[in-house]
């Protein structure tokens, strides 16, 4: 994570604040709407320009971290935040929709700085990155469909097509991208430039992006402000429910402190961005999906900064005894 991207607390705060105030004006919020799925293709396009595809068969490397991320992040995760969502948003069906989005998709960027704080293993966390994007993506809509499918929350061909516009075109984009500059030999200046640009930037257009969806959904937004306490407990409970459960699972594995301080945060962080992208597409005219997504890092980044000082204090006394 770039020195911009430590701020993203901040940069979504004032997003959503800049937002509401744009948003008093309706002739402005009335043309913002537009301006929300560009900005998220922008910036998923610099997530996967800087995302090393060509190493995926490094997440297989290791075996035992390789079936404990499975295990997690993709079989547990699903079924603990269904189960949260049914126990505490029953009676707010968008936003359990928007929780269980939130919950499904791993994170595959800000997860590293807090990997690297706590001392972890980041070669081993950067290998299995590639893994959770495309799983994530395969199974976001599978996830949607088996658990709000028959309930007619969810349409189908809206959902897949939204996965097309703003997911599997600027992945696409960058993957030509980054083979038309190889076979051009100018490789330097995507790696040097293009993407430390891009890099640099996804927090920006992210908040571009937030700013424009509160701008647009403004007086509407400002009304439901109170989702924040809604949303804080089954939140808070998800992230203690599985910081147990990776500690238990690196415990069962023998993984040393490295390798499960990079489990704890792997299956911690959560990629608000891929998700939101495909929330504003699929659920156009149901703001508060995109408002527990919006919600969710205000909530989630410092409390991986808090266990993140709790996994030092850890290793700390793991290497006193030793």
């Amino acid at each position: 994570m770039n020195s911009i991207n430590k701020y993203q607390t901040l940069i979504i705060g004032l997003a959503v604040l800049l937002g509401i105030l744009i948003g008093q004006n309706s002739s402005i919020g009335n043309y913002a709407e537009y301006l929300i799925v560009p900005f998220l293709m922008i910036m998923l396009f610099g997530i996967f320009l800087n995302i090393p595809i060509k190493n995926l068969l490094k997440s297989f490397s290791n075996l035992k971290f390789f079936s404990a991320n499975i295990g997690i992040n993709f079989i547990w995760t699903p079924l603990f935040a269904y189960g949260l969502g049914r126990l505490w948003l029953q009676n707010e069906p968008s936003l359990w929709i928007g929780f269980v989005m939130l919950m499904v998709t791993p994170c595959t960027d800000w997860y590293l700085i807090f990997t690297g704080t706590a001392k972890g293993n980041t070669s081993l966390s950067a290998s299995i990155l590639p893994l959770n994007l495309i799983l994530q993506i395969i199974l976001l809509p599978i996830y949607l469909l088996l658990f709000f499918g028959k309930t007619g929350s969810v349409d189908s061909t809206i959902l897949f097509e939204s996965i097309i516009l703003v997911l599997l075109v600027p992945f696409v984009l960058a993957q030509a991208t980054r083979y038309v500059s190889k076979q051009l030999k100018n490789s330097r200046f995507i790696n040097n430039k293009f993407s430390p640009f891009f890099e640099r930037s996804q927090v920006i257009f992210l908040g571009l992006a937030i700013m424009a969806m509160f701008a647009s959904q403004g007086d509407y937004l400002t009304n439901n402000l109170e989702v924040v306490l809604i949303l804080f407990i089954p939140l808070l409970i998800f992230f203690i429910g599985n910081f147990f459960i990776s500690r238990f699972m690196s415990s069962l594995l023998k993984f040393n402190y490295e390798d499960s301080a990079s489990l704890n945060l792997t299956t911690l962080a959560r990629n608000s961005p891929i998700s939101l992208a495909i929330a504003i597409t699929a659920f156009p005219n149901d703001p508060l999906v995109a408002l527990a997504l919006v919600i969710g890092p205000l909530i989630e980044l410092p409390i991986l900064a808090l266990v993140s000082q709790i996994l030092l204090q850890i290793r700390k006394r793991r290497m006193i005894k030793e």
